[in-house]
């Protein structure tokens, strides 16, 4: 007996018993459907965990103040300005593995542009922040050296603020007035998006950290120097923790700290954070696709099931074949077919239900899914496999009828 022969026989016999095989496919539908949902909002995670760390920047260690210690009593982090935007100088010109190091000042203010006016932040940076955070100037242009040693009043707009205070017109050249200040736009940032803690990274102001010092902040901050935030961009293939000791050990020189005493600014590796966030992203994805695997399972056990009572039914049937000639491995490829189709059919059934269940979540629940054709082919081939290992025994078994006794069973 031919496959093709087989084939027909198996779906003959499938339409004999609508009901039943529709039933007994259902757990696979349901199965295969899980499997790709499932896949796809585990995929969409970890794609968004992927650009965030895009959109903060690779190889990235961040440089915060850190405790210091007055009469005694220990203060809190950051509780005073210990980092200079000479610290930053330093550490990108003594380390070798360091291409980009950025101080950063932060001010937040109400920002005016004609008639309209947003609340925002405000960024004091040098042209390393760029490097370092991997962010493109969408329009326009970056900061010029001239800029910095003359504290040019002149900034960069996140997408957000430009719309809210520009909506679609260009910009470029317009005046804006950061606390009663006014600045030149000369250029509008890539959108970046969120951040890993929700906040709208677009909504922000780039201006020369000269012009936030002198200009804007004023005060102790222009007389000490002192920078809030040191972004350092580590080379690629580099050894993360051996540049953590390197600019540790220089820190600690250059602000005189003796040994044993604590550090007075804090190391933050956030591709270790980042790393940790994708790799917990990648394990519910398997946890979601292992869960929804059941069901596979469950529908597999569902095929065996029928294909033993198929069997027990067609016991003369399989007789009388038996008895014109066909041999054992013909009627094991016969149920063997039967099952597998049955499995087949309810997968390809159950990939449309789960590629639409991913865009009606998408939709509904605002998440980001992302259907992978590797889900799919998983999903079917996990589908046949299942038709294969729960129709062997029951094929097997009607194989292994004795003619006589087939013909002779009521």
């Amino acid at each position: 007996m031919t496959w093709i022969a087989s084939i027909r026989i198996a779906l003959r016999a499938l339409r004999v018993n609508k009901l039943r095989s529709s039933l007994t496919m259902l757990g696979i539908i349901i199965g295969v459907a899980a499997v790709i949902t499932m896949i796809a909002v585990g995929a969409g995670a970890q794609a968004r965990v992927e650009e965030q760390i895009k959109a903060l920047g690779s190889n990235l260690i961040m440089l915060l103040p850190g405790s210091v210690t007055a009469g005694g009593v220990r203060m809190g982090a950051g509780s005073r300005n210990t980092l200079t935007e000479s610290d930053a100088y330093a550490i990108g010109r003594e380390i070798a593995d360091v291409p980009a190091s950025a101080p950063h000042l932060r001010g937040a203010g109400q920002v005016v542009a004609g008639n309209n006016n947003w609340s925002t932040v405000f960024y004091g940076v040098t042209p390393d922040y760029f490097e370092a955070r991997n962010w493109v100037i969408a329009s326009g242009k970056g900061f010029d050296p001239a800029d910095l040693t003359g504290a040019a009043k002149v900034a960069l707009l996140g997408e957000t603020v430009a719309r809210n205070l520009f909506g679609d017109a260009d910009p470029i050249g317009q005046v804006i007035r950061i606390r009663k200040v006014p600045f030149t736009v000369i250029g509008v940032l890539q959108r970046k998006g969120q951040s890993l803690m929700g906040q709208d990274q677009d909504d922000v102001i780039l201006m020369p950290i000269s012009t936030a010092r002198n200009r804007v902040l004023g005060g102790n901050i222009a007389r000490q120097r002192t920078v809030g935030v040191i972004f350092v961009k580590v080379r690629e293939g580099a050894d993360m923790k051996e540049v953590e000791g390197e600019i540790r050990s220089l820190l600690r020189q250059r602000h005189r700290l003796q040994p044993g005493a604590d550090d007075d600014f804090t190391l933050r590796n956030l591709s270790e954070v980042l790393a940790a966030r994708e790799e917990s992203s990648r394990i519910m994805t398997l946890l979601l696709a292992a869960v929804a695997s059941v069901s596979l399972l469950v529908g597999g056990i569902g095929i065996m099931n029928i294909m033993l009572v198929s069997v027990t039914e067609r016991t003369r049937e399989i007789g009388l074949r038996m008895a014109v000639g066909a041999r054992g491995r013909d009627i094991l490829a016969q149920f063997l077919v039967e099952a597998v189709t049955l499995a087949l059919i309810g997968g390809l059934f159950g990939i449309m239900l789960g590629v639409g269940g991913s865009y009606l979540i998408a939709h509904l629940a605002e998440w980001r899914v992302e259907l992978r054709p590797d889900s799919v082919l998983l999903a079917v081939g996990f589908a046949a496999s299942i038709g294969v290992f729960f129709g062997f025994y029951p094929a097997r078994k009607a194989s292994r009828l004795l003619p006589i006794e087939a013909l002779r069973y009521e």
